[in-house]
């Protein structure tokens, strides 16, 4: 053996032991290490805050270290207790004799904001999750988010004048405008597919490039083309309320609508069935365990990368509608990057569906409370963004660990069969295993 040889086998052994406790693992293993790298990422951030705080400047200290007497400005103890109870619109009584505060209810502002926030990340989330079971990484789901947003924006704004308005109208314009984000979508996510099909590009970059041509397309034409009059923004019009997602029991201002919720959920278990109980699902998943295995069993790989990408792509459009029709109302150039959060969001669920639902509320609530964060404390905005950042970070890391040895065949029987595998070991309910065959 050579000493290049030599030295890759080394290589490969100090990697296979990183890695090899994060693959194989049950639902429950995995669930007490996402808890422990919550736990982890605390106590990390804790002193973080601490040192941030010693080295800023203040008149009077927010906390003090028992024990020692020192001074710092700010208080981890107070921000964390802001970020988490703040999200849901502060249930609990810190300090108090009672546990939940009086007079708490769910409907309130700053837990719709947080709702608002899940919601659009389950659709990204789902996006990002169903390329990952086909072994391909969607990098452009921002990309299918915009496309799918100016295509609802501008189908409900040309059906609208054409039907009275009422409440029969504002479902038909709804129903419209979230199939024409879903084509749009899928179209854009379709063209990545083809080219990787078809054509051996690499979807990451293709993916990514698309990004950029599919904003400033939508920049462009809206600028020219579809700018409402008048307007200091780039922007078209208001699409009417009545073919919007209204907040029924939450604030008006917190741009959450449980309807759109609830079609959330209804997405997740029909990904979900799809993937792991129809016959289209079970070659997606193959196609991602093992794609060489999968063509010589009779599945059309092509094909079932251009399918996988459309489906990825309308997931994203399904988000870009829901962004119009209910957090904003109109489609602008300022859309936030909910694509790119929406790689976390999967990440964090294993790629299963099931999962992004609270992958999709945990990422809400640390959105949600960084912004009671920069209202109620005097901590630094960047701060709080690390914060949230290390949380995620060290979530993700076990999955992150675990996808890599999928992928390098670390784990045992499992893991031996993966050629990007990222689905997860047998999720609640389903039949993971039937893609080792």
């Amino acid at each position: 053996m050579s000493d290049s040889d030599s030295e890759e086998s080394r290589g490969q052994s100090v990697l296979a032991r990183v890695v090899a406790p994060f693959v194989d693992r049950s639902v429950a293993e995995r669930l007490l290490i996402s808890v422990a790298a919550i736990l982890l990422s605390i106590v990390v951030g804790f002193a973080l805050v601490l040192v941030s705080g010693r080295i800023a400047g203040c008149s009077s200290a927010a906390w003090t270290m028992p024990l020692t007497g020192l001074g710092f400005c700010y208080d981890p103890i107070e921000v964390y207790l802001v970020l988490f109870n703040g999200a849901l619109g502060y249930p609990f009584a810190v300090g108090d004799p009672g546990l939940f505060t009086p007079g708490w209810t769910p409907f309130n502002l700053s837990f719709g904001l947080t709702l608002s926030e899940t919601t659009l990340l389950i659709f990204t989330g789902l996006s990002v999750a169903v390329a990952f079971r086909a072994g391909l990484f969607n990098i452009g789901t921002q990309g299918q988010l915009v496309v799918g947003a100016l295509a609802t924006a501008l189908t409900v704004l040309a059906l609208a004048p054409l039907l009275p308005a009422g409440p029969v109208a504002g479902v038909v314009l709804i129903v419209a405008g979230t199939a024409a984000g879903a084509v749009g979508g899928g179209l854009w996510g379709a063209i990545p597919g083809a080219l990787k099909a078809y054509a051996d590009a690499n979807e990451v970059i293709t993916t990514i490039m698309l990004n950029f041509v599919a904003a400033n397309v939508a920049y462009v034409l809206v600028l020219e083309v579809f700018r409402a009059e008048g307007s200091s923004v780039v922007a078209t019009r208001y699409v009417p309320e009545y073919a919007q997602f209204r907040p029924w029991l939450f604030p008006a201002s917190s741009d959450f609508a449980l309807l759109a919720l609830l079609g959330g959920v209804v997405f997740i278990g029909g990904l979900y069935y799809f993937v792991e109980h129809t016959s289209l699902g079970y070659d997606l998943r193959t196609s991602g365990v093992q794609a060489a295995a999968a063509e010589y069993g009779g599945v059309n790989a092509k094909l079932t990368t251009v399918r996988a990408m459309t489906l990825s792509g309308a997931l994203g459009g399904v988000g870009g509608s829901v962004w119009v029709l209910m957090s904003e109302g109109r489609w602008m150039a300022s859309i936030p990057d909910l694509g790119f959060d929406g790689i976390t969001v999967s990440i964090l669920a294993g790629n299963n569906p099931i999962g992004v639902l609270p992958a999709a509320f945990l990422f809400g609530v640390l959105k949600g409370g960084a912004l009671e964060i920069g209202f109620r404390t005097d901590v630094p905005t960047e701060l709080v963004a690390v914060l949230r950042g290390l949380i995620i970070l060290f979530v993700a890391m076990p999955e992150f660990f675990r996808m890599i040895g999928r992928y390098t065949g670390v784990g045992g029987a499992r893991g031996a069969g993966g050629s990007g595998s990222t689905e997860p070991d047998e999720p609640a309910g389903g039949d993971g295993g039937e893609t080792d065959a």
